[in-house]
């Protein structure tokens, strides 16, 4: 890694090193939100609808899987872009070394986990009994490759936190590419199945996850990592955890009561599950500048309020929540006028494209207040606040969201109650968040 591939988010212009921090990130995760619905439309034309509705209906249960260890690599990365914005070299080569080994150990428990228990919780979940046998190969196929997707969000943790962006871009459009041949490759050539997706996706993680470890293993000397000093520090796994398990706790419970709202949807049937998870493919492109904006905001924060730039801190969270919200409220726009034509490409049959259509009708005029509230997550816990998005997330979009939709649809058995469930807890998580926001002094959260 060159010296310039790093960016120092504590000088120069807020809007422009933000704006030049946040694009690679977009760019990186629309490549890799291209190879998921990659999956689903290659799955979805070649083997059929009760294929697509197996690959559909795992998105929420892999996040609940690997939701905790993500979010212990976004608590990593606050603190290493602690010590960057600091200057802290001693203190930041333990912090990379230390969240590298802390990674392995959790590929080792999600492999052994994954292959355990998700064929329970799919039972659990309601799943179709045509679509189980398809959900379990996909899924099992797909933990048995955690090492590649736990450490390519740990390596991608690092490089981000110091500022580099740019590599993590390059590395998402190769596996990209690989991705969408071997899909097209072995179901689309070879007919071998709705496993060849899994087995497509986890051969592109591990590539992109081997060129993350090269490159932070030539890098410069002081965020260089090296095979021989990877090792637990006892002090910094502590503050890892500290940051980075809220986020993980919140990453897998807001994963569970989205897999309660997935077994409310199974209920509907097979063209349910297709429409909405095509949908769900939608609105993995419009929820981009969302998610890029809260990572790039934790990014900032943590390096500003590392190097004590408190009032910088203050005017890169204001400018970023603008960007944020307007992006995601034009995409949003968009995606109401175009889902027919949208959905209809992973599946044309009638009564799957008219369940996405709904659902994108109701959810996405809402997208500016899921913007606002992941942003002001993003910031709490570029802050060392990660505890404060943690309790509203879960107590707004865990126990309200599933309070709402068991209670109400015993009175109303339709599926549109479960799809107003979504923009329902996003407001209800960004008001209290806007508060918080107004009434605290949330800028000196690492120095406390």
């Amino acid at each position: 890694m060159s010296k310039s591939s790093t960016l120092l988010l504590t000088e120069g212009s807020i809007g422009r090193r933000l704006i030049a921090f946040t694009l690679p990130i977009f760019w990186g995760h629309l490549f890799q939100q291209l190879y998921n619905t990659a999956d689903s439309l290659i799955v979805g034309n070649f083997i059929g609808s009760a294929a697509l509705a197996a690959v559909s209906s795992s998105g929420n249960l892999i996040f609940l899987m690997v939701g905790l260890f993500n979010g212990i690599s976004i608590g990593a990365g606050v603190v290493i872009g602690k010590y960057f914005g600091a200057r802290d070299i001693p203190n930041l080569q333990k912090a990379i070394h230390t969240a590298t080994a802390f990674g392995l150990i959790c590929s080792v428990v999600l492999t052994f986990l994954g292959l355990a228990a998700a064929p329970q919780i799919l039972v659990l979940m309601g799943t179709p009994p045509e679509v189980l046998p398809n959900s379990i190969t996909y899924f099992r196929i797909y933990f048995c490759g955690s090492v590649g997707f736990v450490m390519y969000n740990f390596f991608v943790g690092i490089l981000r936190s110091v500022g580099d962006s740019r590599h993590p871009l390059i590395y998402l459009i190769i596996s990209s590419v690989v991705n969408i041949a071997l899909d097209l490759l072995l179901i689309a050539v070879f007919h071998f199945g709705v496993g060849a997706a899994a087995f497509a996706t986890i051969v592109s993680q591990l590539l992109s996850a081997f060129l993350c470890l090269r490159q932070l293993m030539k890098s410069p000397e002081d965020i260089r990592l090296s095979p021989q000093d990877i090792r637990l520090d006892r002090d910094m796994l502590r503050q890892v955890i500290t940051n980075g398990l809220p986020a993980g706790i919140q990453n897998s419970i807001i994963s569970l009561a989205n897999v309660v709202v997935q077994s409310n949807i199974n209920k509907f049937g097979e063209m349910a599950v297709a429409g909405c998870g095509s949908y769900g493919k939608a609105e993995g492109f419009a929820f981009l500048p969302v998610m890029c904006f809260s990572m790039a905001l934790t990014t900032f924060i943590s390096q500003n309020l590392g190097a004590k730039k408190y009032d910088r801190a203050k005017k890169g969270a204001v400018f970023g929540i603008i960007c944020s919200l307007s992006a995601a409220e034009l995409t949003g726009v968009c995606l109401y006028f175009i889902s027919p034509v949208f959905i209809s490409a992973f599946n044309s049959t009638p009564e799957v494209v008219a369940y996405g259509v709904t659902q994108a009708r109701i959810v996405t005029p809402f997208y500016f207040l899921l913007a606002l509230s992941h942003c002001m997550a993003g910031i709490f816990r570029g802050a060392g606040k990660a505890i404060v998005p943690m309790f509203v997330m879960i107590a707004i979009w865990c126990v309200v969201r599933v309070s709402y939709i068991s209670v109400i649809t015993r009175f109303i058995p339709g599926i549109n109650v479960v799809f107003w469930a979504y923009p329902l807890t996003w407001a209800l998580s960004s008001l209290i968040f806007l508060i918080y926001y107004k009434k605290t002094d949330w800028v000196h959260g690492l120095e406390r």
